[in-house]
């Protein structure tokens, strides 16, 4: 028995050269579909919403931190307020009890004299103090108001690029559903078992299950016959399903194969 032409794949599996040609179709079909879905995952707005997300995290945690030693002046300044006021009620009381003429020991009015200076001078340190506060709380609201803008801004420009991704993904999932309909009706017309074969070729070859044979050369490896593998193809049946040596790829004839 003769040995098998080094391009047939199996003697049992044949199918007319129409209906290899219509493989060629489907692979035309599935290629242009490997296209759109590449072209949708490389969309530049992925890596645009990534950049930007990031910088919005970056953004609002900064935000924290400012309203957050916002909020921590706010009490601080309320404390501080408070210390003020009781120094001054008490100042106050002092001041009213010498000028009531209540107290009229030399050394009581010593002390309640003292007193009162001591209390004037703490209530000018927590006086300091407070206005120290609102200058550190009245920066962190300044802060506060930049990042709050910057956030927005973000978000904004993170919005528009998610519209125009979307926008761009409406766009390839229709062309890609009308793609894989046409797929459907074209495959349908393939016999079975060639069909089975390319499938599985395809998912090993990188998504090219088959391939024409143009002027001797596979364009699927693109690598050119010899004039040895020239002539087995031509000896090789009409309905034989033939596959490159190389690339193990499904070798469609066509009548520009050059043969």
């Amino acid at each position: 028995m003769d040995n098998p032409l080094p391009f047939t794949w199996s003697p049992q599996l044949n199918a007319a050269p129409a209906d290899q040609i219509r493989l060629l179709d489907v692979q035309t079909l599935d290629a242009r579909l490997q296209q759109l879905a590449h072209k949708r995952r490389s969309l530049p707005e992925h890596a645009e919403i990534e950049s930007l997300t990031k910088d919005l995290t970056q953004v609002r945690d900064l935000l924290v931190a400012a309203q957050t030693e916002e909020s921590d002046c706010s009490r601080e300044q309320t404390k501080a307020e408070q210390d003020v006021d009781q120094v001054r009620q008490r100042a106050n009381r002092d001041q009213q009890r010498l000028d009531s003429g209540s107290v009229t020991s030399p050394k009581d009015l010593e002390n309640l004299q003292r007193e009162i200076t001591s209390l004037a001078k703490r209530q000018g340190d927590l006086e300091d103090v407070v206005l120290e506060i609102m200058e550190r709380r009245e920066s962190a609201q300044e802060r506060v108001a930049e990042l709050t803008g910057r956030v927005s801004s973000v978000q904004s420009r993170i919005d528009d690029a998610t519209s125009r991704r979307d926008a761009a993904f409406e766009e390839f999932d229709g062309e890609t559903a009308t793609l894989t309909k046409e797929r459907e009706v074209v495959s349908a017309s393939v016999p079975a078992d060639l069909l089975k074969l390319y499938d599985k070729l395809r998912e090993q070859q990188g998504g090219v299950g088959a391939a024409r044979l143009y002027q001797r050369r596979c364009e699927g490896c693109r690598l050119e016959l010899n004039i040895t593998e020239v002539n087995e193809v031509k000896k090789a049946a009409p309905d034989a399903v033939l596959r490159c040596e190389n690339c193990r790829r499904i070798l469609v004839r066509t009548s520009e194969s050059g043969l």
